[in-house]
């Protein structure tokens, strides 16, 4: 299985020799005579493998672990030693090394286990690969609907996803833009390392700073050890910070050195710590109004708001609903082990109808409500909860077909809309954010009245 190799080792005769029995098994070897050599090549080359002599001049073998797992984390580290410590190989191993072998080499240990690691890198390529099929899918997948506002957002989703930029998604509660996020990391060039979500409003404002940036022993009372931040942990990936509207104002010039300078300061810290991150942010608050409070800081929101999303909210796109449903009803099937086909007639018209408040996540949370206490194939509106139906919507209907449901709906408030406007389709058609031909087809089509149809 080919590979490339830097065999870092001082010793002259040792070196080529292990250098030439990799060769020999097809591998693309490179060498280096101390730490400093090795380092400046892993600076320069990728290499699937390190094998590096624990005891070397200048740098030693734990410096080029170290340096590998900072600049080529994907990159495998094997020590070799001849000191037959156990605490030299544990030391290693908890440093991220994968391996260790014992010297004298014994050429045959070393082909084994450098075949073993060169598989498991194999693997994880594939895995990668994988991943990568998996989330190209995501967003088209889990980001529903037909309309033109919610392609809209898949559009800029496209364009921006392949930027380092910071993304700020605004919407109401509930409109899907935890969704969003995860749809533009997965379609990045860091897709295939960690999405971090952060609920700034969930974590204790006494917390939050040592969540997000990490703090060092004996920082405050209880650090008996350093510990990371969810920055630091996130490395090279991206992470989302949900609800950024709620984070205090004594830690905002924090996150601004983050975005700005590509580092963050532990708690109990005077050095920073380098951090390479994409930071995604969302607020259902209006942080233009935030700023003018003095609530929010003015650099920090250019900074966030370098691409502004907007997610339209549900009732803004009531075409969606039926795709909605159909698709949160099939993952739900999954999940509970039912066997809905869907919603009747009768319980579309009154989906069709509902203001959304909550948008996505209210239509979810109905839907499970519904697929829990029911106990047929389709959804009826006596399965809905009391407080979204009238009296007269829970007789029993006739008739599943989708498009006769939305036809349903559209008739009965095209006719709502002309009552209220005393026929007047000039008005009616402004209301309904058609042109007048289009209202005129629309009444034709669906069979409304003359009576309702006649403008007074």
């Amino acid at each position: 299985m080919a590979g490339t190799i830097l065999v870092a080792e001082d010793e002259a005769l040792s070196r080529k020799n292990i250098c030439r029995i990799l060769a020999e098994e097809g591998y693309k070897v490179s060498q280096a005579a101390d730490g400093k050599e090795a380092i400046e090549a892993i600076d320069t080359m990728d290499f699937d493998l390190v094998l590096t002599d624990i005891q070397m001049p200048v740098a030693d073998g734990l410096a080029v672990l170290k340096h590998v797992r900072e600049v080529a984390p994907q990159t495998f580290v094997t020590i070799m030693t001849a000191y037959a410590s156990v605490d030299t190989a544990v030391t290693a191993l908890q440093l991220g090394a994968q391996d260790y072998l014992l010297k004298p080499i014994v050429f045959d240990d070393l082909l084994r286990k450098v075949h073993l690691l060169m598989e498991h890198k194999h693997q994880a390529c594939e895995i990668q690969m994988l991943r990568r099929e998996v989330n190209r899918h995501f967003a088209l997948d889990e980001l529903v609907g037909s309309s033109p506002a919610i392609q809209k957002v898949l559009g800029l989703i496209e364009k921006v996803a392949p930027a380092e930029a910071t993304l700020l998604i605004t919407g109401e509660s509930g409109v899907g833009k935890e969704l969003v996020a995860r749809a533009v990391h997965a379609r990045s060039s860091r897709k295939d390392k960690i999405f971090l979500p952060v609920n700034c409003s969930a974590i204790p404002e006494t917390l939050l700073e040592s969540q997000l940036f990490g703090y060092v022993k004996g920082a405050f009372t209880g650090a008996s050890s350093s510990q990371e931040g969810l920055f630091q942990r996130a490395q090279g990936g991206t992470v989302f910070l949900d609800e950024i509207g709620e984070m205090p104002l004594s830690l905002q010039p924090k996150l601004l050195r983050a975005i700005e300078g590509k580092e963050v300061l532990p708690v109990g810290a005077t050095t920073p710590a380098q951090v390479d991150v994409r930071i995604l942010a969302a607020t259902n608050r209006e942080l233009e109004k935030e700023v003018e409070a003095g609530r929010f800081r003015e650099d920090l929101y250019y900074r966030l708001n370098v691409i502004g999303l907007p997610i339209p909210p549900l009732r803004e796109r009531r075409e969606d609903i039926p795709l909605l449903i159909e698709h949160l009803i099939r993952l739900h099937n999954v999940e509970m082990k039912t066997n809905y086909r869907g919603v009747d007639n009768a319980a579309m018209k009154i989906l069709m109808s509902l203001p959304w408040k909550g948008n996505v996540r209210e239509l979810e949370n109905i839907l499970e409500r519904a697929m829990i206490l029911g106990s047929g194939e389709w959804i009826t509106p006596i399965d809905l909860p009391e407080s979204k139906v009238a009296k007269d919507d829970r007789a029993p209907s006739i008739g599943r077909n989708l498009k006769a449901a939305v036809s349903a709906y559209e008739k009965s408030h095209i006719e709502n809309v002309l009552r209220e406007t005393a026929g007047d389709r000039t008005r009616a058609a402004e209301l309904l954010g058609l042109s007048r031909s289009s209202l005129y087809r629309k009444m034709e089509q669906l069979g409304i009245p003359a009576e309702e149809r006649r403008q007074s």
